[in-house]
């Protein structure tokens, strides 16, 4: 298929990294807690910034936070704080920095108690399953839902920060709870 029978979400517009991130990521079911995690990192690092600022960072995050590993995560001391507030590749913003810490723990306890975060994740859709939507435009996309309130809440009394339903819902778009493609993409 040439570049010029494509047809994408209009959201990630002439960006290439934007474009692979849309055609090879955005949308697909993600099964495996590494990944969620990593988005789940991604995700609530971008509050109040946009996606791509946070996405062009991927492999400074990844490097800074071991690899997305959720166990070394957890385990980083006032000290990895410290180091990663002078890393410039990340958002330095030392409560979001001391957030991610503490998610990853937070993240560690969901997954002893349904098994995984994938099944804690799952336990709230409709028959365990992602929602595939049929939007005609990109722009039809709801900001959060029904859903995206419910894990949003329930992660805000878990002690979860930076998650709110409008990141909670980019995140279930993420990592393919929900298929926003609309009907018209080719990678739908």
């Amino acid at each position: 298929m040439s570049n010029k029978e494509l047809v994408r979400c209009g959201w990630c517009g002439n960006d290439a990294e934007y474009q692979a991130y849309h055609d090879q990521e955005w949308g697909k079911q993600v099964k495996d807690d590494k990944t969620l995690f990593e988005f789940l990192i991604l995700e609530s690092a971008q509050a109040g910034l946009s996606w791509i600022t946070i996405l062009r960072r991927r492999e400074n995050y990844r490097k800074a936070f071991a690899d997305f590993d959720v166990e070394k995560v957890a385990a980083m001391t006032e000290k990895d704080q410290e180091r990663l507030l002078q890393d410039p590749g990340i958002i330095r913003n030392k409560l979001k920095i001391k957030t991610t810490i503490s998610n990853a723990q937070i993240f560690i306890e969901i997954q002893k108690e349904f098994g995984s975060f994938y099944n804690y994740l799952y336990s709230f859709m409709p028959d365990k399953k992602p929602i595939i939507n049929s939007y005609e435009d990109y722009r039809q996309a709801p900001a959060t839902s029904p859903i995206s309130d419910a894990i949003a809440k329930d992660l805000k009394k878990r002690g979860i920060r930076f998650f709110g339903t409008t990141i909670c819902y980019a995140y279930m778009q993420a990592v393919g709870m929900v298929n926003d493609h609309m009907l018209s993409c080719s990678f739908r």
